[in-house]
């Protein structure tokens, strides 16, 4: 399955929440949500029958894969892994995809979006530990400091989400610095610091089938 390309906005109608999949624009009255806050496509408006077990729960998997922009076979590798951990395997789930690189980037308020910072790690804008690193999966680790490369701190993309970060809020477990354009994984993620609203434990039992 080759990587979605068509209009977003339709993702977070399909999923009937926020996604923030485009930057500032989910923020304005031009969300999707905010306009047409029903799924997208011919039947979209008519109520349908109470959905099942299973459609919740593939519903559930289907809004975090689509959040943190992952493809099936790569999220299946990561619930392996979070498998095979101790603890809860549905947080341990969460705290895998809130360390991959572009997310913590994204939430650094270092891109516009998701989707931005992957395109800025891929395109070799990010460093790490002062080495360039351009997989967007890559794990970060406590103490990292992630920093935008000195020859891209001028992009605009980058100069209007490092603006938009400034008045917004930084999650916890992060410590940044605009003005340099570069922050720090202070901690490891918690539960408690996903802000976002999502029912890990439905994705448990969808893959324990």
């Amino acid at each position: 399955m080759a990587r979605y390309s068509g209009p977003v906005c339709k993702l977070c109608r399909r999923e009937s929440m926020k996604l923030f999949l485009k930057g500032n624009r989910c923020m304005s009255d031009k969300c999707a949500i905010e306009r047409r806050n029903y799924p997208p496509g011919e039947h979209g408006r008519r109520r349908g029958r109470r959905p099942s077990d299973y459609q919740v729960q593939l519903r559930e998997k289907q809004r975090v894969k689509r959040i943190y922009g992952v493809l099936e076979r790569q999220f299946r590798r990561y619930f392996a892994e979070a498998a095979r951990l101790r603890g809860i395997t549905g947080e341990a789930l969460l705290m895998m995809l809130e360390r991959r690189l572009d997310n913590v980037v994204y939430r650094m308020g270092l891109a516009l979006s998701r989707a931005h910072a992957r395109q800025l790690v891929r395109h070799g804008h990010l460093e790490v530990n002062g080495g360039r690193v351009d997989i967007p999966s890559y794990q970060t680790k406590q103490g990292d400091v992630i920093s935008v490369a000195e020859a891209s701190r001028k992009m605009p993309e980058i100069q209007l989400a490092i603006e938009n970060a400034k008045a917004g809020h930084i999650v916890g477990w992060l410590q940044v610095d605009h003005d340099a354009a570069q922050g720090t994984v202070a901690q490891l993620p918690r539960r408690e610091d996903i802000d976002i609203q999502i029912q890990e434990q439905l994705i448990v039992e969808l893959y324990s089938k």
